[in-house]
This record gives structure tokens, C-alpha cells and sequence, in this order.
């Protein structure tokens, strides 16, 4: 990843610190005609905002599909599968955990708000083509059946689709989240509930910090009973792939290294190394899912009164170990994937959404980190799997290398 590129990371984090901080500004010094003013501009940016999430989803998700079932073979399937699985475990120990935390963090509701916002001056709506979940469904359908048809124009379509998503997400999606967190933050800001809600935010970081940790510990841990190997053995190379993670914010550019990290390992051999840990920049996203899961948990408390129910929060999870495969590699990827359920499993509103967005970009190179680190994970599950001999089929390095040049030549971030 190019110096420019990391700098254009830093300076959409910047961008949304500044987005806070005005909407924070603009909260405390505003009366209800400027409020009404706010409002009006963040109603239009959020029906923006909202009308691409279903374009979004059937554009990443379908190319996804067909990009990684043409390569499937039982190694790769393997795989995914761990990442997927490993995912969903994050994201369930995140919703356990936030059970039995966050009713004890004195978390603010918006029932307890002292002031109401005043209606927005103008309102203009933007209806999505279809719901979130008709997106996915949609997706689905369309990946699979393009595979099972041979359909290669329609595939290529579908690429292109893709990109076109992309510049949307890149050009006109992400330049505006800015301005649609200020909005956000200054009505909360307004109420008079965001004093009472930073401290809470800020034990939910140190919190998913703590979840990465075990996380890690729990896959390092499954790996070395697999494998049969000490797991410490890969884990203690990893600091530098970890530290380049956490200073890039993108396990794209972290990749170079995490190889060079995983090569050092006396328990893992170069083939299986070139194997899984590109793929696992790609589809493995356990740290960014478990915070994630946790985050939402917290939101819909503070915003809404009520933890998600349990029925409510599977199904998310379940999905969203899907919506992580094929995340988009953009900032932020993983929750900016996860938005059409968000919207269409948790109910989230604007608000929610633009809550959502902003805290978690603001820890998001630590998710990267676990990410990352956790790739270091699954390769050694894949050595005692298939390679306790030292030897990896050509067929499966030639996969690999097809896998990795369709998902991350081309993304800039993880």
C-alpha cells in the first residue's frame, strides 16, 4: 500500500474526529431553529446514505460468491469455513460477554434524554429499490446461479457491478459520512445525553480489547490441538504484523509483513504460509465482528431502551459472519458490509447507524490487529490439517493465487 494511500486512511479518520468534534460544537450553541436546520441535513444524508446499502450488498456480496466457489477445493473451503466459523464464535462470545456486562455500565437511554429535537425544516425522501434483506436474498440467488449457469457474461457484469459499487462507497458514500456523524453527534449533543454516553463508549473500547485478546487466545489455543505444534511459535512473530496493523489501519497493507512474520515460524512451512494467511487478509475479520457485535449491543440500549433479543441477535451474527467474507475493502469495510442488517435485523435508524460508524472507525486499527494476528491462527490449523508432511499441492498454491488477486489486488484496506 502506497504512503498516499495510508494517508487517505488517516485522513478520513481525521475527517470524522472533526465530524464529531463539530457536531459536538454545534450541539451545545445551537437553539431549535438551527437544530431544525441540522436536522433537515442529516434526514437527506441518511436517505442518501441509506438508498446505496441494498446497491451495496448485491454488489460485493454476488462477485464475492462467484469468485470464491470457482476456486473452491477442499483446502480453501476449509478455509473459509474456519474464518467464518471463527468470526461467528468472536461475534457470540462478544454477545454473551455484553449480556452479562452491559446491563452493569449504567448505560444512558434515550428515554432519559433531557431535551427533543425539533422536526427537520426539510425533508426529502430517497426510497431504496428494495429492502436489505430482498438485497441479500437477491445476492445470493444471483451469485449461485451464475455459477451454476456458466453465465460468464453475467459474471462480468457482475465484477463490473462491483466496481461501480465501489466508487459509489469510495466517492460519494464515504466523503459524506463526515458531515452525517456532525449531524448526528450535535442532536445528541443537543439532548443532553452524549456527557453521560463518552464514558460509557470508552469502557466499551477497552472491553473489546480485552475480547481480542481472549479471542486470540482461544484460536491459538485450537490451533496448537490441532496442529499438535506449539502455537507460541507463530504468535511471538506477529508483533510487527500486529503494530503495522494497528498503524496502517489496513490488513492490506499489513500483508507483506504478516507473511514475513508467519514465514519465521519454525511450526509452519512457506506453502501453507502463502496459502492462508493472503486469504485470511481477505475473509477473516474476527476482531472487526466482535467489536462490532458488542458496539451494537451497547447502541441499541443507549438509543433505543432495550438490548437486542436473542432470536434478533443469531440471526445477525449468523449473517454477518456471511456479510464478513465479502466485505468491501474500503475503510471501514466490515461495518460499512454489515449495514444493510444492521438496518434491516437490529432495526437501526440513522442515528444508530451514523453512532455506529463513528465509534467504530475510531478503533478500528485494533480490529485490523486481531484480524490479522488471527490469520497466524488458522494457518497453523490448516498445517495439521492438510500438511503435516511439509507439502502443499500445486493445485492449491495456484487457488490461493487466483483467491487473492480477485479479492485484494485493487483494495486499498481491509
Amino acid at each position: 500500500m502506497s504512503k498516499s494511500s495510508e494517508r487517505k486512511e488517516w485522513g478520513l479518520i481525521s475527517k470524522l474526529v472533526v465530524g464529531i468534534a463539530s457536531g459536538v460544537a454545534i450541539g451545545f450553541f445551537a437553539d431549535e431553529s438551527i437544530m431544525s436546520v441540522v436536522g433537515s441535513f442529516k434526514h437527506v444524508l441518511g436517505q442518501f446514505i441509506f438508498f446505496t446499502i441494498p446497491l451495496v450488498i448485491i454488489g460485493f456480496i454476488a462477485p464475492a460468491i462467484t469468485r470464491l466457489r470457482h476456486n473452491a477445493n477442499k483446502m480453501l473451503g476449509a478455509g473459509i469455513c474456519i474464518a467464518y466459523l471463527s468470526s461467528v464464535g468472536a461475534a457470540i462470545m462478544a454477545y454473551v460477554a455484553g449480556s452479562l456486562i452491559i446491563p452493569h455500565l449504567s448505560v444512558p437511554t434515550a428515554l432519559e434524554s433531557l431535551r427533543q429535537l425539533p422536526e427537520a425544516g426539510f425533508k426529502l425522501d430517497i426510497p431504496p429499490l428494495m429492502s436489505v434483506m430482498t438485497a441479500l436474498v437477491t445476492a445470493i440467488l444471483l451469485g449461485t446461479t451464475v455459477l451454476g449457469t456458466k453465465a460468464e457474461s453475467f459474471e462480468k457484469a457482475l465484477n463490473e457491478f462491483e466496481n461501480i459499487m465501489m466508487m459509489v462507497v469510495k466517492k460519494m458514500v464515504i466523503p459524506v459520512l463526515p458531515f452525517f456523524i456532525a449531524t448526528t453527534f450535535a442532536g445528541l449533543t443537543y439532548q443532553g445525553t452524549l456527557t453521560e454516553q463518552l464514558p460509557v463508549f470508552l469502557k466499551v473500547v477497552v472491553i473489546a480489547l480485552i475480547g481480542h485478546a481472549v479471542w486470540l487466545a482461544v484460536l491459538y489455543g485450537i490451533a496448537g490441538a490441532i496442529s499438535g505444534k506449539n502455537p507460541l511459535e507463530v504468535l511471538k512473530h506477529y508483533g510487527p504484523a500486529y503494530l503495522t496493523a494497528v498503524g496502517t489501519m489496513s490488513g492490506a497493507a499489513t500483508l507483506p509483513v504478516a507473511l514475513s512474520c508467519a514465514r519465521k515460524s519454525k511450526v509452519l512451512t512457506n506453502d501453507t504460509v502463502d496459502f492462508m494467511v493472503p486469504l485470511g487478509t481477505t475473509i477473516h475479520l474476527c476482531g472487526s465482528v466482535l467489536t462490532e457485535t458488542f458496539f451494537v449491543m451497547v447502541i441499541s440500549l443507549m438509543l433505543y431502551g432495550a438490548l437486542p433479543g436473542f432470536g434478533t441477535m443469531l440471526t445477525f451474527i449468523l449473517l454477518f459472519g456471511i456479510f464478513a467474507v465479502g466485505a468491501p475493502g474500503v475503510p471501514g469495510g466490515t461495518v460499512m458490509a454489515s449495514m444493510g442488517i444492521v438496518v434491516g435485523v437490529l432495526g437501526f435508524d440513522p442515528a444508530g447507524v451514523a453512532l455506529l460508524l463513528a465509534i467504530f472507525a475510531l478503533q478500528d486499527s485494533f480490529g485490523t490487529a486481531c484480524n490479522v494476528t488471527g490469520d497466524g491462527a488458522i494457518t497453523l490449523m490448516l498445517e495439521g490439517l492438510f500438511n503435516k508432511n511439509g507439502e502443499l499441492s500445486a493445485e492449491a498454491s495456484k487457488t490461493a493465487a487466483d483467491t487473492v488477486s480477485g479479492n485484494v489486488v485493487g483494495t486499498a484496506h481491509s
